[in-house]
């Protein structure tokens, strides 16, 4: 058995596997790693993929005086900062959302601006257009994209149905909910169909959820797939039932 895998049956009828660190996934050919981060790292392109950054959800809030810590920028900007010094990516693909709305790139502060410039003098930044940030500044490093194909995938911020071609996307922020001894846990979530199409977890520090047995979620894989939970430090790994998605 693969050294990272551990079978899980807590006796409680929640049966997956436990997986440390990064997890393999093959899709449409392509072998991807699923980081418990919730990012997935493309090693034959070199290439760090994250989801729903909502950069400057926080100011976002206070702007409409919902008081929130002013610091959830900083704290996904270092949790990026970590994972290009583990994977030393030569691309860093951001699927939509990457900003809480079309503003967020300006409320920067200058310190997370700077941190940015800095980080794209050593890698490549592409950002995908998403339905809160449908435009950014002309001055953020990197280039701009409403997707993105590198075959035979292609990236968007959301998911389509009727879509021919093996898609990675975001926008949906799933998380799922396991029992686990008795009780349950609720954690974000990689969903797949484990060929044509991976809807990533979001990667913000304010980031909500929705449940991967939402129809929202649910319909876009009809025939079940697979869920890999987030933990600290690794991924469980539960299928995704065909009766739990029609339900």
């Amino acid at each position: 058995m693969d050294p990272r895998v551990k079978p899980v049956d807590d006796g409680k009828g929640c049966r997956g596997v436990q997986l440390t660190n990064a997890a393999p996934l093959h899709l449409a050919g392509e072998r991807l790693m699923l980081d418990p981060s919730g990012a997935a790292y493309w090693p034959a392109r070199n290439m760090l993929i994250l989801a729903d950054l909502h950069l400057e959800k926080g100011s976002a809030a206070a702007s409409r005086g919902r008081l929130l810590p002013p610091y959830d920028s900083r704290t996904t900007l270092d949790r990026m900062a970590l994972l290009l010094r583990h994977y030393s990516p030569k691309t860093v693909l951001a699927l939509g959302d990457s900003f809480h709305d079309c503003g967020g790139a300006d409320r920067l502060q200058t310190a997370d601006r700077a941190r940015l410039a800095t980080m794209a003098k050593t890698v490549n930044f592409l950002w995908v257009l998403g339905n809160h940030d449908p435009h950014l500044p002309a001055d953020l490093p990197g280039e701009v994209a409403e997707e993105f194909a590198d075959l035979p995938l292609t990236f968007r911020h959301e998911a389509r149905a009727t879509s021919n071609d093996a898609e990675i996307c975001g926008h949906h922020h799933p998380k799922a909910t396991v029992p686990v001894r008795g009780a349950s846990v609720t954690r974000p979530c990689f969903v797949t169909d484990g060929h044509r199409r991976l809807i990533m977890p979001a990667f913000g520090s304010y980031t909500g959820g929705l449940d991967v047995a939402d129809k929202a979620i649910a319909g876009l894989f009809p025939r079940g797939g697979r869920i890999f939970l987030l933990g600290k430090d690794r991924l469980y790994h539960f299928q995704l039932a065909r009766s739990r998605v029609a339900a």
